[in-house]
């Protein structure tokens, strides 16, 4: 059986030096390490240009190293995306496009050649049909979306076979499992054995895993799951493969109509036909004004002829200001932070405000905006409704409820347990005191699922069907 998988790498341009050490030191470059120190290991990457630049910036120049190395010796393949991680389908064609080749001249300063990209990762896996054209347009192959986008009158997807576009010709579709994918990042699974043992008869057909998920989970978010990750890289029941290198291994293709999503969809969200919602709710107050904002952004550069003095500059400023991030933090399902929503408000304000030939209006409406959205978000955490929010939609609950994880048996629990206390020794003798107070914590975690746990026996039999 084939396992073909994806990580998506990123920080928003306003990440502060402090956590892309952090990060580097917790997941990016763990990753890379054992990915070299297992030459038979495959993975196919998305890594934003703006965190390329930050690792350049704040002396990570080793990740962009190890990075190069791995696409030279066949490792590694990279994805195509948009620099600064906004949500497409809410842009117009040529910001889009804009941002996407912003993103491959980054690549080729820091990879030159090596950079080939086939295939292409919306940020945040936000897909629609028109975001699909552009992409086309400009030259990519395929595009990885989530399980959810596939449609619901053709469920389940079949993963013996290749998928298209309906109407954009060759152009190809990957669906990630979401149930796989989430048992692997929730730290869940105890071994690599395990669940390698856990897809049964998938692993005499001829079909593949494929799996998507952020890069910093591993080590970072979850301490020691990048051992995990590793032991599944292992395992001699699966063969690592580039998604690319996919369409040389399927030949049965069928066209499909995939419907818009994200990778943080729910089953809810599409029966209320919404699946943009935590960056995007018609029902958010928030999110309104923020759209509001960035559309007049966009107009506002978009009207400013391009040899005016210091139109570069605003364009810059609002090529930054598009990221995902103030959205996302904005709607309280269950993530919320004032201090992200007031970032995005203020640069978006500011590509505004800096435009040459912005209006006095313009500036006026800006300015307005950026207030109201400060104050509401402060009246909002004041007044209990972000509690009341977060508390209706806890994302950890929602997301095993939608792809239905296994208990695991008591034993393999204990052997997670034992495992951490080894690292936390390690991390204490070197004096990474915080780190080793994270895997504290996790090991509690774990001990209370044990002594709850009656030992149930985990299996991927019978895939989740459609809710």
């Amino acid at each position: 059986m084939y396992w073909a998988n994806f990580l998506h790498i990123y920080q928003p341009p306003t990440q502060k030096p402090f956590w892309i050490h952090k990060i580097a030191n917790e997941s990016y470059r763990p990753i890379f390490k054992q990915l070299k120190e297992f030459p038979n290991a495959k993975l196919t990457l998305n890594v934003n240009g703006i965190l390329l630049e930050h690792f350049d910036k704040y002396g990570e120049d080793d990740i962009l190293l190890s990075i190069k190395e791995l696409l030279a010796n066949g490792q590694l393949e990279l994805t195509g995306s948009a620099k600064y991680h906004p949500l497409l389908p809410f842009l117009p064609e040529k910001e889009i496009v804009r941002q996407v080749k912003l993103n491959e001249e980054t690549h080729r300063k820091y990879f030159g050649d090596l950079y080939k990209p086939k295939g292409f990762f919306p940020p945040e896996m936000g897909f629609s049909k028109d975001v699909a054209k552009i992409i086309k347009k400009l030259g990519y192959e395929w595009v990885i979306v989530d399980e959810l986008s596939f449609p619901k009158e053709k469920w389940p997807v079949d993963y013996s076979k290749i998928y298209t576009v309906e109407g954009l010709g060759d152009f190809k579709i990957f669906f990630r499992e979401r149930r796989m994918s989430w048992i692997i990042l929730s730290g869940q699974v105890g071994t690599g054995n395990l669940l390698v043992q856990g897809l049964g008869d998938r692993l005499n057909r001829q079909e593949y895993l494929l799996t998507a998920m952020d890069g910093e989970t591993f080590g970072h978010h979850r301490p020691g799951l990048d051992h995990l990750l590793f032991e599944i890289y292992k395992s001699q029941d699966l063969q690592t493969i580039l998604i690319s290198d996919l369409l040389n291994n399927f030949s049965d293709t069928e066209a499909v109509d995939p419907t818009p999503s994200t990778w943080a969809l729910m089953a809810k969200d599409l029966e209320e036909n919404k699946p943009f919602s935590r960056w995007k709710d018609e029902n958010n107050a928030i999110h309104k004004m923020q759209w509001e904002l960035t559309d007049l952004a966009v107009d506002v550069i978009e009207k400013t002829p391009e040899n005016s003095p210091g139109y570069e500059a605003a364009r810059i400023k609002l090529d930054g200001a598009l990221h995902s991030d103030q959205y996302w933090w904005a709607s309280a399902k269950p993530w919320w932070s004032i201090e992200m929503i007031e970032r995005g408000a203020k640069e978006l304000q500011d590509s505004i405000l800096t435009a040459p030939n912005a209006t006095s209006e313009a500036k006026e409406k800006a300015e307005k905006l950026y207030q109201k959205i400060i104050f509401t978000a402060f009246d909002w955490q004041r007044e209990g409704v972000v509690d009341a929010l977060s508390h209706s939609e806890d994302e950890e609950i929602r997301q095993r409820t939608d792809t239905g994880v296994p208990q695991l048996p008591k034993k393999e629990v204990n052997k997670m347990i034992v495992n951490l206390q080894k690292e936390m020794t390690l991390l204490v003798e070197r004096q990474e005191f915080e780190r080793a107070a994270q895997l504290r914590n996790r090991i509690a975690e774990l001990k209370q699922y044990s002594e709850r746990v009656d030992a149930p026996q985990f299996s991927t039999e019978g895939e989740q069907e459609w809710q």
